[in-house]
């Protein structure tokens, strides 16, 4: 059975499942569209290309008529697993006869997790979406079926992000207003977090916001400047306190509930945006309340045509089982040459590109198809040494962002326990490890953490190749690793693009596919 799945609103997402496999995950965002994209029509074209038959059944995410969750559904709308939040009906598509399913965005979420675990054995498991608006436990049973078990907590992932907003003059008082990127800055200022006890003014603000429902919407900053920490500058040492203390109270939320009533010691999924929070994850892995605890490489609504795509596969086959890898994007596309007038190009050499960058240079690496999923994993990747604090600022200056954020490490699977402790193997970069030794400055983040990706020859063999050659040069297969794409946009995905890049942000070279290029020296 051929299923074709899409995703509305930000993040969108075309998925085709035949079968029980996953062909290929396509997101709106990638090959240099903004980031958060809605559907484009270049996307549904080029997903209708890798495609040699017609679908038996379309799929469409429930989602709303607007851009926030309470306005009005569009098909099976955003909340609920329940009666309705499942529909099929006979349509026509393309002028053919095919099934028309839907299934609401929070069931998105719990399938994305409960398809790709792949330890799951068909038993029962719970599941944990918490995302910017829904922040809830379920009970998925042998047949698949998902029984809500609590409603912990309204907007999670909107609540954290509030803090970062009213700490930063330059965010607006608007309400509505939001920024996808400030829960990922804030996860980097936490990390800068001096450890103490809760302050009173502290306390009063954390549980006000935690007592909020509809904060978006709701809770303009101006209503909350009686807060000393209105405005008060996201650098400051005082947000950093207190942005790691409201971290802790949202887990605490989750976790006092879990500990009380999850008591089967199941496995735990986690899906929604909140799955991106490698601490939140490493404590979850870390809690002993669980069998195994699995995240998806695509929690966040990146996953949600996939989850769409599993829904509607169980609804029509009874199994949600799916074979996939991570690697389910675009291949690169070699749209440009580089000019032999300005750069120097020869047949990729592992053992040279691994000279390359012990000497201090930086790279743009292209291989396969692209990641599903906001991280890089290997493929479309910037790849430095992992030595030099000076790399790790060079890297932020590279990507146009603020020194803070830190810089991810890539490391081969069978050696990351002589570097790392807590947290791996970690093949889809989900939680943080600690790093056990000095070495590794470009890649230690201020609290001696680091965001480890793990690899394995079978789940990357050429970016394998090149840690191993590094390795055997310095003693550390371990490389710098963040995502190739210009500020603002999905991965880069083209020749051209990647040269424009290369030439505006000062890359000393690239690796694409078979050829690794390197600029003229004077």
């Amino acid at each position: 059975m051929l299923i074709l799945s899409f995703k509305e609103g930000h993040d969108g997402a075309v998925v085709a499942l035949e079968d029980g496999e996953l062909l290929f995950s396509l997101e709106a965002e990638k090959d240099s569209y903004p980031r958060y994209d809605r559907l484009t029509a270049d996307l549904l074209l080029r997903a209708a290309e890798r495609l040699d038959r017609h679908p038996d059944a379309v799929a469409v995410g429930g989602w709303v008529k607007g851009w926030h969750s309470v306005e009005p559904p569009s098909r099976t709308g955003y909340f609920g697993v329940g009666p309705g939040s499942v529909s099929d009906e006979p349509g026509t598509f393309l002028g053919r006869p095919t099934r028309i399913f839907s299934s609401t965005h929070e069931r998105s979420h719990i399938m994305t997790a409960y398809g790709l675990d792949p330890w799951q054995d068909g038993g029962p498991c719970y599941c944990l979406v918490w995302e910017g608006n829904i922040g809830s436990f379920y009970r998925i049973d042998e047949s698949g079926h998902v029984t809500h078990l609590k409603h912990v907590l309204t907007d999670p992932g909107n609540k954290y992000a509030y803090l970062f907003a009213l700490a930063d003059p330059k965010f607006p008082d608007l309400p509505g207003h939001f920024r996808f990127q400030d829960a990922g800055k804030q996860m980097a200022l936490t990390g800068f977090a001096e450890r103490g006890a809760v302050l009173p003014e502290e306390k009063k603000l954390i549980e006000y916001l935690l007592d909020q429902e509809g904060i978006l919407l709701n809770l303009p900053k101006s209503e909350v400047a009686w807060s000393p920490y209105h405005n008060i500058g996201v650098q400051t040492q005082e947000y950093k306190n207190l942005a790691a203390k409201l971290s802790d109270a949202i887990f605490a939320r989750f976790h006092d509930y879990a500990a009380e009533h999850l008591t089967e010691g199941l496995p735990l999924l986690i899906s929604g945006g909140c799955g991106l929070n490698c601490e939140w994850n490493r404590r979850w892995a870390d809690c002993g309340l669980f069998s195994h605890v699995f995240v998806p490489p695509c929690p966040n609504d990146s996953g949600s045509a996939l989850g769409t795509a599993i829904d509607a596969q169980l609804h029509y086959t009874g199994s949600a089982r799916v074979s996939w890898d991570v690697y389910a994007g675009e291949e690169f596309v070699e749209d440009a040459a580089f000019d032999p007038a300005r750069y120097d190009l020869r047949p990729l050499d592992y053992a040279e590109v691994a000279r390359f960058l012990e000497q201090g240079n930086i790279i743009g690496w292209a291989q396969g198809r692209y990641e599903m999923g906001p991280r890089a994993l290997g493929n479309r990747s910037i790849l430095a040494a992992p030595f030099s604090k000076g790399t790790h600022t060079r890297l932020n200056a590279v990507k146009q962002r603020e020194s803070y954020r830190p810089i991810a490490p890539i490391c081969l699977e069978s050696e990351a326990h002589r570097w790392f402790s807590g947290g791996v193997p970690d093949p889809h970069m989900l939680y943080f490890s600690d790093v056990r030794t000095d070495a590794l400055q470009a890649v230690t983040h201020v609290d001696g953490s680091a965001r480890v990706q793990t690899v394995t020859p079978e789940q990357n063999p050429r970016i394998a190749r090149l840690l191993t050659a590094f390795g055997e040069l310095t003693g550390y297969s371990v490389l710098c690793n963040t995502s190739l794409n210009f500020s603002g946009r999905g991965f880069i995905n083209r020749t051209s693009d990647l040269i424009a890049y290369g030439e505006q942000h000062g890359l000393d070279g690239y690796v694409v596919k078979d050829t690794f290029v390197t600029r003229k020296t004077a």
